[in-house]
């Protein structure tokens, strides 16, 4: 049988039972964050890895007008996109910065350089897609605690969760 992605338009069947199930999610636009850091961001965990199977991670970023994101790095075994929802967001591409607006996305495989930043002055919001569906919301929860650890303590973190700082 040949590989996906060779020949085959579709990759093998992971759901094998009868007629199908009622397994959708649902969650409206005003649920609460999952996370509120005292910057005032906030994530929203639409889907995680955890509830992908792995498949894919899927969160909702919002920043306020203050100065926010991280800057750049890049992961062995995740691919991470980004696609703006409101207001302008500086995402840098491995060579430059790029403002981007409500619409643009941007695609980021393992390996590749970026970051991305609030520095409009003004609140902006986006998603983030990760693949696979690493747990990443352990990553987003942690951070405001790397300010307590030490040197050894954030690298093993940062290790550990799969970021290497440029």
């Amino acid at each position: 049988m040949p590989e996906w992605g060779a020949g085959m338009s579709y990759p093998p069947p992971r759901y094998v039972a009868g007629d199908g199930e009622v397994s959708a999610v649902y969650r409206p636009a005003d649920h609460e964050p999952d996370l509120q850091y005292k910057s005032g961001n906030t994530v929203h965990y639409l889907a995680t890895g955890g509830s992908t199977n792995g498949l894919f991670g899927l969160f909702r970023w919002e920043m306020g007008p203050d100065v926010s994101g991280p800057d750049p790095h890049f992961h062995r075994s995740l691919s991470e996109s980004f696609y703006v929802l409101a207001g302008s967001i500086r995402i840098y591409d491995g060579t430059r910065w790029l403002d981007t607006e409500p619409g643009d996305w941007v695609h980021v495989p393992e390996g590749g350089v970026h970051g991305f930043r609030n520095e409009s002055g003004q609140p902006a919001s986006m998603l983030l897609h990760f693949a696979p569906g690493a747990p990443r919301e352990a990553y987003f929860e942690n951070l405001p605690d790397l300010s307590q650890k030490t040197p050894e303590e954030r690298d093993a973190f940062f290790l550990e969760h799969d970021t290497f700082w440029i």
